[in-house]
């Protein structure tokens, strides 16, 4: 939600910033006539309270504005790598996204017939959801091939990081060309 809000401040002050920058160059480049731009800086300081107090309160929400980003900027992320937490009676276990990924790609390299292969992970309430995009090389049925590396990514995943595997997608996104060799011949 924080992130959001930052976001929509940071748009909002880019729009006021561009604005008063295109109103600059106009304003450098001749674009407006003196007496007009003198009459505005009047009223601005003249007598007129609402067109003060409107001026005072964009320049009290800039600067808000300003030091909300200013602040953003130095601010350290909590940039930690997403991860998958357990808790067990001695403590808590965290396994990075990306290790139960590769996991998963070394299980499902084992599948015979299987060329190019990635992963993707997310953690469910009812357990980890795996999707496997895999090339084959056509020599396998594919229905076999694929329940195969269900298997083998389930098990290896389950087993060696203890959470349990809910479900495992395999995604069969084309087959792959065997280099074509040919003989030369000699006469």
């Amino acid at each position: 939600m924080i992130k959001v809000m930052d976001r929509l401040l940071l748009f909002v002050y880019s729009l006021a910033v561009g604005a008063a920058s295109v109103f600059a160059i106009v304003m450098a480049a001749g674009g407006f006539d003196a007496d007009w731009l003198k009459n505005a800086v009047d009223d601005i300081i003249g007598e007129d309270a609402l067109v003060q107090t409107l001026v005072i309160a964009i320049g009290v929400v800039l600067l808000l504005l300003s030091l909300r980003i200013f602040i953003v900027s130095f601010k350290r992320s909590g940039g930690q790598a997403p991860s998958i937490n357990q808790r067990t009676e001695h403590g808590d276990i965290r396994i990075s996204v990306d290790t139960v990924e590769n996991l998963a790609l070394k299980a499902a390299s084992r599948t015979r017939g299987v060329k190019d292969l990635k992963a993707r992970v997310r953690a469910a309430d009812s357990g980890l959801q795996i999707m496997i995009r895999a090339f084959v090389d056509g020599d396998t049925p594919i229905p076999a091939l694929s329940e195969e590396m269900q298997k083998t990514v389930s098990e290896l995943v389950q087993e060696t990081t203890g959470i349990p595997v809910s479900e495992v997608s395999v995604y069969i996104a084309n087959v792959t060309q065997a280099p074509t060799t040919y003989k030369s011949r000699v006469e």
